[in-house]
């Protein structure tokens, strides 16, 4: 959970805890899903800011901010 934290601290914007860890679930799988390994690091920049505004929309679902996440990459 803790590396999408620095993602949330520069976007400003404060969640709960249950969120916060919904989040980091949803960008850790998101990584899984890239295999994690050679990605610059805009890419991980993305994803979480994708994760971060359906969080500020109402998204909870870890699956879902997981996907938002990821359809930043087609």
């Amino acid at each position: 959970m803790a590396s999408i934290l620095p993602f949330i601290r520069k976007a400003g914007t404060v969640f709960d805890d249950r969120v916060t860890q919904i989040m980091g679930e949803a960008f850790d799988r998101a990584r899984k899903v890239l295999h994690d390994t050679g990605q610059p690091p805009i890419v991980y920049e993305v994803i979480a800011k994708r994760i971060i505004d359906a969080a500020r929309n109402g998204e909870r679902d870890p699956v879902r901010l997981r996907n938002a996440g990821l359809s930043a990459l087609g």
